[in-house]
């Protein structure tokens, strides 16, 4: 995977201690932040070779840039730069569609758009953001369903999508059953990275491998 991908992890793995409030980073929060997925972005570039390549480098800096609003402009400005970025990876997944999937995998694909919409409105409903939530959850969902059953490997590719879901949902569970609750602030960043770094490994993965065969 080359020290540019591990140089990321450790980025990113590291901003635990902030996450989790070990640290205080003081000014350099925001860059912290960012960093992991900005390096994962670079990362992506540097292998890109054709337009899914670049398609991922994209959905991966606006990842980035969504890190840094969420510090810096708060949750509609970052959400926002998420949500593009989730546009982005449907593009992708949209490129690459598996060709043959099995019932559960057709089902499982159905299911997860309208069941992250609905939990994301439901856990944001009692602060009155039930349909800011609802509406930046259809990209998120969306761009699930399509990673789950794009031809990605999926206990990477996929894998990592539905933790993206996971790690949005503990976020929107703080307005609601969660409110409170050390649970989000314990598990938020630390799934939500780990899906953007399987993400990038599984379809850089695939790309690499494409090109490989003659």
């Amino acid at each position: 995977m080359g020290w540019l991908f591990g140089a990321a992890v450790v980025a990113g793995a590291s901003y635990c201690l902030e996450a989790w409030g070990l640290v205080d980073p003081g000014v350099w929060g925001p860059a912290w932040k960012t960093s992991g997925v900005g390096l994962l972005a670079v990362w992506a570039a540097s292998r890109a070779r054709g337009t899914d390549g670049w398609l991922l480098t994209g959905a991966l800096a606006l990842g980035a840039l969504g890190d840094l609003l969420l510090e810096t402009h708060g949750l509609v400005v970052g959400g926002a730069a998420f949500a593009a970025g989730h546009l982005v990876a449907c593009l992708l997944y949209l490129r690459n569609r598996r060709s043959v999937l099995t019932a559960s995998q057709k089902a499982f694909g159905w299911l997860l758009a309208p069941a992250t919409i609905g939990i994301a409105a439901l856990f944001a409903a009692p602060a009155g953001g039930a349909v800011q939530a609802g509406a930046y959850s259809a990209f998120l969902g969306v761009m699930a369903a399509l990673a789950w059953t794009s031809r990605f490997p999926r206990y990477r590719v996929g894998l990592g999508a539905v933790l993206f879901v996971v790690s949005d949902l503990l976020i929107f569970s703080r307005f609601g059953p969660l409110a409170g609750s050390v649970v989000p602030g314990l598990l938020v960043w630390p799934t939500y990275f780990a899906a953007q770094a399987l993400i990038a490994w599984g379809v850089v993965q695939a790309l690499s491998s494409d090109q490989r065969v003659p």
